[in-house]
């Protein structure tokens, strides 16, 4: 072969992993940040009536004695959020902020949420985030960018049930929405919030795609990740290797509580560590047994209970006395 035609074939390889690795990069941000299944809170409630009508029942009940009520909102660049609340059955200044995870919505929380009101007597605040629900979004944030939005909720959650001034806020979330409350522990939050629970957060976004990439697809991180990374950041502004939940939690003073299935290959069980050793005292972490990805409630739900009312307590968003707790 001659040089000439070495150097045409070498160039039309070149090409062709160029255009590969384009659309393999397009296709990944469309995978992975384009999913708005999320929307959908009906098939969502389907679901929920399906596997666990109890819990839909209490929904239902609430709705219609308008005690659950929806709520929206318009960010300074126009989206409109939407989110739910419900007060607690007892006047009270505690107030816990769910968020949801990946490709889900309100309903998703609402398992947790009978357990924070009915059972430890907190109001509970569930906002639907980018994207997902009834909120405004065209891409998944991956928790990154979805930290601002609650942000821009905290001083409702904190006015809409008490005197903001006396409120006490905690926030939880599951997956995702672990990850959007990591993400805000280490932002200038309110001083409402006195506590963080998370279950099951990701340390990085470029770390969740990049374990998905080797898992699902067999690929490494290089050149897929990288580019993919900078197609997210022409498109939305941000990177995956920005989105940091582990720098974010070296930020964070408040306590926070770890909880992660020891069985999670989902988001990886190491990644708890991880996140746990980034954070400053106070914390703590515990990882449930025979547990897969976002069951730890489901499975443990006595456990979770306790583990979560004294950290609830500790933090000083639950009093032990619970007629204290205006």
């Amino acid at each position: 072969m001659t040089r000439r035609r070495l150097g045409m074939a070498m160039v039309g390889i070149l090409l062709i992993l160029l255009v590969a690795t384009a659309w393999g990069s397009w296709y990944m941000v469309d995978l992975s940040l384009g999913d708005l299944s999320g929307r959908d809170i009906a098939t969502r409630m389907q679901d929920l009536r399906q596997e666990a009508p109890d819990v839909a029942r209490w929904a239902d009940s609430l709705r219609e004695a308008r005690v659950m009520r929806d709520t929206s909102m318009t960010t300074r660049d126009g989206r409109q959020l939407h989110a739910v609340y419900a007060p607690a059955d007892s006047l009270t200044a505690a107030t816990i902020v769910i968020l949801h995870g990946y490709t889900c919505n309100y309903v998703s929380t609402l398992k947790i949420a009978r357990m924070f009101r009915d059972r430890l007597g907190l109001n509970v605040f569930m906002p639907d985030l980018h994207g997902h629900g009834l909120s405004d979004g065209d891409e998944v944030q991956m928790g990154w960018k979805d930290a601002d939005d609650v942000m821009v909720w905290l001083p409702l959650a904190s006015s809409l049930f008490c005197d903001s001034r006396e409120a006490r806020i905690a926030v939880q979330g599951v997956s995702m929405g672990a990850s959007t409350t990591m993400n805000l522990s280490g932002k200038d939050y309110p001083r409402q919030v006195r506590c963080f629970i998370e279950d099951c957060g990701f340390t990085s976004v470029w770390e969740e795609l990049g374990s998905e990439l080797k898992k699902r697809f067999g690929l490494p991180e290089f050149p897929l990740l990288y580019t993919s990374s900078l197609l997210c950041k022409m498109r939305y502004g941000w990177s995956f290797g920005e989105a940091s939940s582990v720098e974010m939690v070296r930020r964070c003073k408040a306590p926070m509580l770890f909880i992660h299935g020891d069985s999670d290959d989902f988001v990886p069980t190491r990644m708890v560590y991880d996140l746990y050793e980034a954070k400053p005292q106070p914390k703590q972490l515990w990882v449930t047994k025979d547990t897969d990805h976002a069951h730890s409630f489901r499975n443990h739900p006595e456990e979770y209970e306790r583990r979560v009312r004294k950290f609830l307590e500790d933090a000083g968003v639950l009093q032990r006395n619970p007629k204290n707790n205006l």
